[in-house]
This record gives structure tokens, sequence and C-alpha cells, in this order.
């Protein structure tokens, strides 16, 4: 196969990275891209960006691609995946319309309830009077949520009552709606679920970390650090998740005449009244990818050709590696309120143990790698257990140069610990 990604960040990076290990994949191609992809794939221009359909779909045809797969989400809610569609090119991503699971947040509430999926109790909002009327019903902690894309960081979660009215009048400032909800308490966990419209295959859970400093203090981000398996996770979680949310959500999408078929990321809190969605998105969760990709055994190419080609439930069943992947994010200075760039990057050559996957990096007019965005890179390690993956991936951090760049240095340190209950 000769297979397109969309992208440039770290998660495209890590689908570049396993579908260049299908011994299937003749040839992987990023477009955009980044410096890093370049090292393992022919990266090609986007000159009208990636939400550009039509462009996209030309150089699918001239490349002659076999998939087109579209890594972020707002592509796929402009409707790209549909344009690559009509034009015969097979492609792993929802459409437009099916894609709105993660474009609103509204309409991913309207869908749970039609299905009965468990998730949080919640008020949509358009007014101030609305807003108020919801905190009270719901109480705090205050969870207000921006209906539409926010890149991981329309979400503020917090006891001030004045805060939650601030972020909540921003939001209709900027002409969106909102979505007020319930605070669901317990540990939280990603699982991807894969579809190709009727039958859907979960990979492995993980857990990401969202705010910016250690023990989940300050702002949220698009994601910190990452971590897989979850030994403390309920038996038979990704089955009864997988029987309750998923497959329901898939079945009422095609009852709708809106099939989904790409990968249903599913966030879940793990609440003492049993597994609760917090969200919905239509795509790879970043820094997720990162450590359930470093993990899967079964060839990645075949496994997204098949979703996308409606021929998932003659595919395999999935084999996983038993160790452990932790991923570190090292962001720039600033990061995530206001992101340095064009620092320079140096120590990835010399790296033991680990691997780093690009996300805001570009190269200088010397052709130097610097910064370009706030989460620059993911350190990646796999061990034979989570102490020895976290030991291997923050001693690589710890190599990386990039001046005033900051990372977490708890990433998956409770789970190690073994202080993690549901």
């Amino acid at each position: 196969m000769k297979i397109l990604v969309i992208g440039t960040g770290a998660r495209e990076h890590a689908l570049v990275r396993g579908l260049a290990q299908d011994p299937d994949v003749e040839v992987v191609i990023a477009a955009p891209g980044n410096p890093g992809m370049a090292l393992v794939a022919d990266c090609r221009p986007l000159p009208m960006g990636v939400l550009d359909g039509a462009g996209i779909a030309d150089l699918a045809e001239e490349l002659g691609a076999d998939l087109v797969v579209v890594g972020p989400e707002a592509p796929l809610v402009a409707g790209v995946a549909d344009i690559v569609r009509e034009r015969g090119i097979a492609c792993f991503g929802p459409s437009g319309e099916a894609a709105q699971l993660e474009g609103s947040k509204a309409f991913a509430k309207e869908v749970m309830a039609a299905a009965d999926v468990p998730t949080a109790r919640a008020y949509v909002c358009d007014t101030p009077d609305q807003v108020l009327n919801a905190l009270d019903a719901t109480g705090a902690p205050y969870v207000v949520k921006d209906d539409g894309l926010a890149a991981g960081k329309g979400v503020v979660v917090t006891d001030d009552h004045e805060a939650a009215v601030a972020h909540a009048q921003s939001i209709l400032d900027a002409g969106s709606s909102l979505v007020i909800e319930e605070y669901l308490d317990g540990p939280e966990v990603s699982l991807f679920c894969i579809s190709d419209g009727t039958t859907v295959r979960a990979l492995e859970p993980a857990q990401d970390f969202k705010r910016v400093g250690d023990n989940d203090e300050g702002p949220n981000t698009g994601g910190m650090g990452a971590y897989s398996p979850l030994n403390w996770a309920p038996d038979g979680l990704v089955e009864d998740v997988v029987r309750r949310v998923a497959q329901p959500t898939i079945d009422e999408m095609r009852r709708r005449g809106t099939p989904f078929a790409g990968v249903l990321y599913v966030g879940l809190a793990l609440t003492p009244r049993g597994p609760r969605v917090v969200e919905f998105n239509a795509r790879f969760g970043d820094p997720e990818t990162q450590v359930v990709l470093a993990r899967l055994k079964s060839p990645l190419g075949a496994l997204l050709d098949a979703a996308a080609r409606g021929q998932l439930a003659d595919h395999p069943e999935l084999t996983w590696s038993r160790d452990a992947a932790v991923t570190v994010v090292v962001a720039s200075d600033g990061y995530p309120t206001a992101p340095r760039t064009g620092d320079a990057i140096a120590g990835l050559d010399d790296l033991v143990d680990a691997y780093v996957l690009h996300a805001g990096t570009a190269q200088d007019a010397d052709g130097a790698l610097v910064s370009a965005g706030g989460r620059v890179l993911s350190v990646v390690a796999v061990g034979q257990d989570l102490a020895q993956a976290r030991q291997r991936a923050y001693a690589a951090v710890e190599q990386v140069e990039l001046a005033g760049s900051h990372h977490r240095t708890d990433i998956a340190l409770k789970a190690e610990r073994g202080e993690i209950t549901v």
C-alpha cells in the first residue's frame, strides 16, 4: 500500500512511524508533515493547508495513494474525508457530518442520550442567564466547555464560580454556544475504538495528563504526557465500554444515516457509579496515540485500511506487546498561554532506549531544527514495566536541549506507585 497521512503533529508522526513498520506498506507520504516525519516519510506541501479537501484529494490522485489517513480534527469536521472519498480514494476518517461528534459537544450529548450512553448530566447554554442557571444546577466543581473545537483547551474545571462564569462569557462573546455539565469524579481513561461504520475494534486504553503542571495543577493543555497499559483498570473495562458506549454510538450514527467510519475516541471517567463518558473525539488523541501505537504489534496499515473499506469484521484480532509505554511532552517557554517559537533544538541524535516524535518543530533558513509551536516534542520510551519505561523516557527528556522548555515530571508516577484506585 501507498498511504498519505494528513497533519503536522506528534500524533501524525506516531501514525507515520507505525505505518512505516507495516510490511505491507510500501510508501508513506506525509502532508505537510514536519522535520521528524521527513526522516521516515516523503513529506509534501499543502499550499492551502489541511482544510483544503480538494488539494488533498488532488495530491492523493497525483501520488496514486491507496489510502488517505486524516489525523487532526479540524479537517475532519470540515469534510475533507468526504471530498477524498468522492474521488474514489479510500479514506480513514469520518465524514464531516459524523465528525460532529467532536465538532459539537451538544450534538454528542444528543447522540449519547439517543444511544443510552452513560455520561454526565449537561446543559447547553446560549445566554448568560442560562449559564447561571446551569451552574446552580450542577454545583461545584464547575465544568464549562466550548461547544466547538478548541484544541483541548476549551474546557475549564474549577471550584471558583466567578472563573466559571468568566470562561462561559468568553465563549459567548466569541459567538459560540457552550455546555455546562456535572463533574465526573474518578480516574480518567482514553479508549480508541476503530470502526468501519458497523463493526467496532477497541485498541488498548491509555491515560493522559491535560494540566500543564505536576499534580494536575495549572491550565488545561492539549496534553502533557500519557502511558499504557492501565494495570489498575477494572477487568473487562474495554469490553464493557465497547458494549455500553462505542457500539451503541456507532449503531445510532448509522441509524441517523451518518455512519461513523474512523476512530471514535472515548474519554471516560471511572466514577463510583461506573464508567461515564466525558467526551467523544472523532480522531486519535494526542498524546495517547504515541503510547498506544508503541505497543501495537498488529500491522497498522492493514487495520486502518480495513476500517476505511468496511472490512473490519473480517480483520484478525489485534495483538499487543506486554511492555509499558510512556510519553512525556516537551513544551516551549510560555506554553500554553503564549508559547515562544524559533528556539534551537538539540540533543535528539544520541537518545538511548527512547525516541522522539516531532510536534511543533520546523527548520530555519539554515536548515537547523527549531521550535515552531507550544508542544514541541513527544519523547517516547518502552520498558518491561512502567518504572523502566518512565526511567527511560525521563532520561531522554533530560538530553533534549531547548531553551526555556518545560515538562511534567509525574507522568505515570501514581500508576507506577500503585496509587490509582477505582
